[in-house]
């Protein structure tokens, strides 16, 4: 695998913006032809740069309104328990995102639901149902400010 250049990042940045872009699209901006933006995009999703391709849900529109942020603390550190816990947590789809953290808690969890008492239908029939669960803390979105899935390809330098 080799390093991007600075076309491989300009690419990677317009597909970003707008995933489906066009080949022929994609050259035009960068007064390229569309064979070497094909040769590029293809290596770059051979070699990992670009894992996939999605479409971005609104989910207000979707109905689910509710976003939370979840830390959780573990009883037990031990390697097991906490491979446990990650396959648990992939099985909620109310999870949208999992990290494992440092600090005062183990994992952020970001929960997406519909209102409250999913919220909390989540909280006491599914994660509080993990053997494993020692402390819970939410927060609570009141106002999504800012919110991206572009990497800022910019900041890369080989």
């Amino acid at each position: 695998m080799r390093p991007l250049d600075s076309t491989d990042r300009r690419i990677l940045d317009l597909l970003q913006s707008d995933a489906l872009l066009t080949n022929k699209e994609v050259a035009a901006q960068l007064n390229m032809t569309t064979t070497p933006v094909f040769e590029r995009i293809r290596r770059m999703e051979e070699d990992g740069y670009i894992r996939k391709y999605v479409a971005l849900a609104d989910k207000d529109k979707l109905g689910l309104s509710l976003l939370a942020f979840c830390n959780v603390s573990l009883k037990e550190h031990a390697r097991d328990a906490l491979l446990n816990f990650e396959d648990q947590v992939r099985s909620l789809p109310e999870v949208i995102e999992c990290y494992h953290i440092a600090g005062l808690f183990d994992y952020l969890l970001k929960v997406v639901v519909p209102d409250m008492a999913a919220y909390q239908h989540f909280i006491v029939n599914k994660l509080a149902a993990f053997d494993n669960i020692g402390n819970v803390q939410s927060m609570f979105v009141m106002t999504e400010i800012k919110y991206s899935t572009r990497l800022p390809i910019s900041m890369i330098s080989y």
